[in-house]
């Protein structure tokens, strides 16, 4: 067979050991999408006003039950791999290996959410809407494990972008045939275009109450029609179709029926993201310390323009000058003011004229008894000039 000008090349080995430790190339792509997905999530989770840190504890409870929901999936509808002919249960356990089902993954998972929805008291299906497009790219990221691992191919092409597969992995049909379609690739285009579609339907149409999520599944089992009709692994068949091909066609059924017997669910149900966690109310005398007080007008119309605080002391100080000149006016013995003195001086003119005052004030009475003995003293002087006898004897 003529071999095409241009193809994609496939891993010489699906794993890669950095010291003891084996690092394979399927398992790193499932763990890339579930950390995609768990970001993408958490972020389109807080957005609708759900609590940070939602999706990774809802995560711990899905993942773990994907994991081993689409292994069960694979080793029931591929049991001759495990328990056929070629007897080897113990590759059941294999999951490095490959042979993840992704119905069985998102019908577990879905189950591990539940759960972990249920502790957080949160709705599932709005968690399910919002990890919707998460999932999506988780899927494809995962599909470029079976890149690793040169399995899930479609039939012979030429095509430039069909991989090409060693000679150890091709179909026993077509031993001489190196290049396949890659459906690992359409799948994984396809799921991209699937999260995209999500996002854009979910704000065109106010997608809530778990349309998202079955939008989502109805979308992607279209794709995977098409690429299963492709692939050439073996499978079960029933009425000519391949198994994969029955199940996505219940599958989107269902999805359907469910977008449209909730069409008018347009609104996140009033705690579905759970309810936040109430604030403490602070302390009054702490409320009161902690708010900052607000000026007054007066206070602020100073503090805007300092001019008007400079007139407002100067018109102070002439109050107050107008008040002592009016004192003294009232103080004075004729009703007439004193000189004003000069501007400088005043205080000081106002300090020495009221001790002159007060000094004046206590020399009086000692004045007033000196002149009452000088008085006396004239008066005895006259009374014995005339009488002859001294002051206090009786006259002759």
């Amino acid at each position: 067979m003529q071999q095409p000008l241009a193809s994609i090349p496939s891993p010489s080995q699906g794993v890669v050991h950095l010291g003891p430790l084996p690092l394979r190339g399927y398992a790193l792509m499932i763990i890339l999408g579930v950390i995609v997905a768990v970001w993408l999530g958490e972020r389109r989770w807080v957005a609708r006003g759900g609590a940070a840190g939602t999706v990774v504890d809802v995560a711990v409870w899905a993942v773990p039950f994907g994991l081993v929901g689409g292994r069960l999936y694979h080793v029931i509808t591929d049991y001759q791999l495990y328990f056929g002919k070629n007897w080897h249960p113990v590759g059941a356990l294999e999951v490095w290996n490959g042979g993840l089902g992704i119905w069985g993954a998102v019908a577990a998972g879905t189950l591990g959410a539940y759960l972990g929805c249920h502790r957080r008291g949160i709705s599932l299906r709005a968690f399910a809407d919002a990890a919707a497009p998460g999932i999506a790219l988780a899927q494809a990221i995962g599909r470029w494990g079976n890149w690793f691992n040169q399995e899930l191919y479609g039939r012979p092409s030429k095509l430039p972008w069909a991989v090409k597969i060693d000679p150890a992995h091709r179909p026993l049909k077509t031993p001489d045939v190196a290049t396949y379609h890659p459906t690992f690739l359409y799948e994984s285009l396809w799921c991209i275009g699937v999260a995209l579609l999500v996002i854009w339907a979910e704000k065109r149409f106010r997608l809530a109450y778990g349309r998202t999520f079955a939008l989502y599944v109805a979308a992607y089992t279209v794709g995977r029609a098409w690429t299963e009709w492709l692939r050439v692994d073996p499978a079960h068949h029933i009425l000519g179709l391949r198994l994969n091909d029955w199940t996505a066609l219940i599958v989107f059924l269902g999805a359907a029926a469910y977008l449209y017997f909730y069409r008018d669910r347009t609104e996140i149900p009033e705690g579905a993201v759970g309810t936040p966690a109430a604030e403490p109310e602070p302390d009054s005398e702490s409320a009161a310390a902690a708010e900052p007080q607000e000026p007054t007008k007066e206070a602020s119309a100073e503090e805007a323009d300092p001019e008007t605080e400079s007139l407002g002391e100067k018109a102070s100080q002439e109050k107050t000058r107008e008040d002592q000149e009016k004192t003294r006016e009232d103080e004075a013995p004729n009703g007439k003011a004193p000189e004003k003195p000069e501007t400088g001086e005043e205080t000081a003119a106002d300090e020495s004229s009221e001790s002159d005052e007060s000094a004046e004030a206590e020399d009086e009475p000692a004045d007033e008894a000196e002149r009452d003995d000088e008085d006396a003293d004239d008066d005895d002087g006259r009374e014995k000039a005339s009488t002859g006898a001294e002051p206090g004897e009786a006259k002759p």
